[in-house]
């Protein structure tokens, strides 16, 4: 666990005390990678070069790409965790959650017979959700941003993160006019969030990424109870891709058997690493919001009983909203110090906002905190 004391030993050297610039636009989860080097006995894996060698895996299944073993894996972990409900659901796989965020807007659109069909998002938004939504022009949808001056009649699908990305906070959908609902459910994980009960809806997205930090692997997976859906989101990927890769199954097959074995082992569960990391984070960073008075803000989040850990818990997202009280454009000023973080207007938001992610690698989350201080000491908020 890191310390959350030492900051009065801080060297405030001045805005300009360094020119590395560290990259908190991006949400690398490179933060877990210590555990994982632990464990590397456990999760190392061998592929010879004649297997996995045909387009399929499960010619039975809907999604005949999906490997039967990651299959089981994807629904002991949910078991375990308690976090979403996988019976009675068609699991399908796909490059990461980006891509089947693009299948799930293609096929709830494509069964729709009012076209374009509006996406929407309450704000502030995931900034992806507008390039996926608005990349290819598609004439089956359109983006039409914040959800909560959405008020066009007819059909529409709103994408709704629980915690949110970018600001950490529960959410549900917001328009509720019986429109199609997209759960994207990547951070819906203990180290992140209290889990208070087992989500059950019509189409859920999680990714690997999130879970335990392998971005790499580019494997998510949704599961969806409509098989029509479902059939469509393949459709998709059969002509994006034709499938997923099988050696990122397997490895994703091999971790998520690992996490759901040591889940409840204190000493080896990466739920309880994740989580205490996690927590010395967000503690130390608010830590710094609290000694550098009127300058900047985060917002707050209630305890809620967690029924994985049977204790109450707070969140502690993958990103920080961190705020100014000035109207100032934060990442301007930040990147001014070589700190470069997602502006609030991308999110639909605004620019006194600044998305920074919390999955930095440990001199980096240092380094942050250093320059915030640095910022307070300067007076870098003088106009």
């Amino acid at each position: 666990m890191e310390k959350m004391v030492g900051f009065e030993n801080l060297k405030l050297s001045g805005c300009d005390a360094t020119n590395a610039v560290i990259n908190l636009d991006q949400g690398d989860p490179t933060a877990f990678q210590e555990y994982w080097m632990k464990m590397r006995e456990r999760c190392t894996v061998v592929i010879p070069g004649w297997e996995l060698m045909s387009y399929f895996s499960d010619t039975t299944n809907v999604c005949w790409f999906l490997e039967p073993d990651l299959a089981e894996a994807i629904k002991a972990l949910h078991r375990e965790i308690g976090n979403a409900e996988t019976e009675e659901r068609y699991i399908v796989v796909g490059t990461g959650s980006s891509q089947l965020c693009q299948a799930a807007l293609y096929a709830l659109s494509s069964l729709s017979e009012v076209r374009p069909l509006s996406i929407v998002a309450a704000v502030p938004y995931y900034s992806t959700y507008v390039e996926e939504a608005s990349y290819v022009q598609s004439q089956l949808y359109k983006w039409e941003g914040d959800a909560r001056t959405f008020n066009k009649t007819g059909p529409y699908i709103e994408m709704v993160t629980s915690p949110n990305n970018p600001d950490g906070t529960i959410r549900e959908p917001v328009v509720n006019r019986g429109g199609k609902v997209i759960h994207d459910f990547a951070y819906y994980w203990p180290h992140y969030t209290p889990i208070i009960r087992r989500q059950d809806h019509d189409l859920m997205l999680f990714t690997f990424s999130k879970i335990a930090g392998h971005a790499g692997s580019r494997i998510g997976w949704a599961l969806v109870k409509d098989i029509e859906v479902a059939k469509k989101m393949v459709q998709y990927l059969t002509i994006n891709s034709i499938g997923v890769s099988k050696e990122s199954q397997i490895r994703a097959t091999t971790i998520l058997n690992e996490l759901t074995k040591t889940c409840r082992i204190k000493s080896e569960s990466f739920f309880e690493y994740g989580n205490e990391k996690m927590k010395s984070r967000w503690e130390r960073l608010r830590w710094i919001i609290d000694n550098t008075g009127d300058t900047f803000t985060l917002p707050n989040y209630p305890q809620a009983f967690c029924n994985f850990f049977g204790k109450s818990s707070s969140t502690y997202p993958a990103f920080a909203w961190l705020g100014c009280k000035e109207d100032k454009d934060l990442q301007s000023l930040l990147k001014e110090n070589n700190v470069l973080t997602r502006g609030g207007d991308r999110c639909g938001s605004d620019k006194k906002y600044v998305r920074v992610s919390m999955l930095s690698p440990n001199k980096d989350f240092d380094e942050f905190l250093h320059r915030l201080l640095i910022i307070k000491d300067r007076n870098c908020f003088e106009t």
